[in-house]
Formats: C-alpha cells, sequence, structure tokens
C-alpha cells in the first residue's frame, strides 16, 4: 500500500487480469480487452495523488471505469461491424475446461434459480459469446457484471447511468434473451466424446458418419475478416455443413486438425505446417454438434500464434463491492 493509504502499484496490477476477463466478456476481443485495461489504468495515474485519495474504492473504481470503456466501446463496435466483411465471431481464447462458479456476494450470487448462475468458464464459451453480441450494450454491461463477477445493482448503475432497477430489468432482459437462444449444453465428457468421433468422421472422410453426428438443424459460421477466404453466410443443415467441411478437408489434404481447448470447452485446432491456420469453437447439444463457429482471420489467432500463449482469460474473480453494498 502507499504511503497516503492508497493502494499500492501491487494492489492495482493485481488486477488486471481480472480487469482482462471483464473486458473479454464485455467485448469478444483480447485486444480490445487489453486496450480498455490501458485506457483504465491511464484515467487512474491520470489523477491527482488527493483525487486518488479520496476514492474509498480504488479497485471497484477500476472495474466501473473499465466497464463504462466498455460500454462505449460496444456502441461503436456495432457500427464497425455493419462494414465487416462477413460474419464477425468473437476472438477464441486459450483455456481448460475447469469449471468455477459465479463469485459470490453479488445480489443475484447463491441465488436458487440455476439461471441467475453462470460459470465463469461458461461466460467465456463461445456460444455465450455469439449470444451476448445480440443484446444491447446496456444489457451486456448489467448482465456481465451482475451474473458473473457479482457487482451489485447500485455499483452498476453508476456504470451505464441508470437506476439499479432498470439495471436489474437490463440484467433480467438479457439472461431471458439468452435463455430463449442458447440451447442447454452438454457436460465435459459428452462434449469431448463427441468432438473426438466428429474429428474422426472428419479424418475418414465418411459422409454418413459425419452427418450423423450434426443435429439437423445445425449451423457452421465462418469469420475470415475479409483477410482470408471464408463462408459470408452461415451454412445450416447437416448435409450440407458435412459436405462444406468435407470439401474444404478435401481442398487441403496437409490439414492437421487436432482437438484442443477452445474458451474453457474442447473445439478444434486446424494447422497447416505447424502454423495455426483455424480454431473452431463447437457447440454441443443432446449428443450431437448443433454449432461450429471456424475463426479463420489471422487477427484472431494470436492466442495459437503468438510464441507466448495469449495471458489466460479464464480466472475466477472476487466480487468488486463498495463499503456497505
Amino acid at each position: 500500500m502507499s504511503g497516503g493509504g492508497g493502494p499500492g502499484l501491487g494492489d492495482l496490477m493485481a488486477e488486471r487480469r481480472r480487469l482482462l476477463g471483464l473486458g473479454y466478456r464485455m467485448l469478444g476481443s483480447v485486444q480490445d480487452a487489453e486496450d480498455v485495461v490501458q485506457e483504465t489504468y491511464a484515467r487512474w495515474y491520470a489523477l491527482s495523488e488527493a483525487e486518488q485519495e479520496a476514492i474509498v474504492a480504488p479497485l471497484a473504481w477500476l472495474t466501473r471505469v473499465a466497464s463504462r470503456i466498455c460500454l462505449d466501446q460496444l456502441a461503436s463496435a456495432r457500427v464497425r461491424r455493419e462494414r465487416y466483411t462477413g460474419e464477425w465471431l468473437p476472438e477464441p481464447v486459450r483455456g481448460g475446461a475447469a469449471t468455477w462458479t459465479s463469485a459470490g456476494g453479488g445480489e443475484g450470487a447463491g441465488s436458487g434459480d440455476p439461471a441467475d448462475r453462470v460459470t465463469l468458464d461458461e461466460s467465456v464459451s463461445m456460444g455465450m459469446l455469439v449470444v451476448l453480441d445480440s443484446v444491447t450494450p446496456a444489457e451486456r454491461v448489467a448482465f456481465v457484471l451482475h451474473d458473473v463477477f457479482g457487482v451489485p445493482f447500485a455499483e452498476i448503475a453508476e456504470t451505464v447511468g441508470r437506476s439499479p432497477a432498470a439495471c436489474r430489468q437490463l440484467a433480467s432482459s438479457a439472461r431471458r434473451r439468452l435463455a430463449e437462444r442458447r440451447p442447454v449444453g452438454a457436460t465435459t465428457t459428452e462434449h469431448r466424446r463427441v468432438v473426438s468421433a466428429f474429428l474422426d468422421a472428419c479424418g475418414t472422410g465418411d459422409l454418413a458418419t459425419l452427418v450423423a453426428l450434426l443435429d439437423p438443424a445445425v449451423e457452421a459460421r465462418s469469420d475470415g475478416g475479409g483477410k482470408v477466404r471464408a463462408a459470408l453466410r452461415p451454412v445450416v443443415g447437416a448435409d450440407k455443413v458435412a459436405r462444406f467441411l468435407l470439401g474444404l478437408l478435401r481442398k487441403d489434404p496437409g490439414l492437421d486438425v487436432t482437438q484442443d481447448d477452445v474458451n474453457g470447452f474442447p473445439g478444434i485446432v486446424v494447422r497447416i505446417a505447424g502454423t495455426t491456420v483455424a480454431v473452431v469453437g463447437v457447440g454441443v447439444r443432446a449428443g450431437r454438434i448443433g454449432d461450429l463457429w471456424l475463426v479463420v482471420n489471422p487477427d484472431k489467432l494470436h492466442a495459437w500464434t503468438d510464441a507466448e500463449p495469449a495471458e489466460p482469460v479464464v480466472e475466477p474473480a472476487e466480487p468488486v463491492v463498495e463499503p456497505g453494498g
């Protein structure tokens, strides 16, 4: 701690990973999350010593400022994505499938309603992030802060500029829309089994077996970002998706396709001559694959292509609560 009673550099920087996790869940981009964290610390150090010491809960202040920056970025991101080439998908991150429960201490923590509890791994799953992209920026901020990080609605109100009651409604609306669009997933063991069988079928080129592993309404979405060739629209239906995938494999027989954990769940990594060219998130429901999210935009593959692995963003975190909150 500093001599004036405020947090020292070590205390502040210890929050960096938590803020990165917050930013990633808000924005679906590691790079954008890192920019948010950098801007948040810049604003802290732009304060005078007296201003810093006047802040009762500096760590809660960091969370609030980071969330406000994310809220602003979410609004501008919608405009940018209107000009994006093809489908926009979240940037995949490397991470194990260990499950942590939602941080306690928030008003919704410990609720008896399973819809009010979100595991931290689930909150970075590709499926969750894709659906979160469909809610409003304010709904997303309220939901992530409350349901994932356990921040009280009184705190969230200061971030989004609305009353605590309105923030409660925002989180409830996001939760309801998520429940409508997010099917019940599989256990990690079942998920891994289905992905393994899927890889075997892709390897043998057995169309019938591959189709049987796909949900009849399966969707495959590809994100090339205009940097590499990718399907500009979703491919829908088991037969179409199976033929689409086998066609891709036949175009380049030198592909090395392996299973790896993508955003906390079993997924697929595709390499050519040792270089990652695609990361595929896999959504499983009722023993079949219901969603495939193929990220081939090289700007979104840094977690796999950089010499040093990207810093994990699926770490559990304690909620930030103001005194008396």
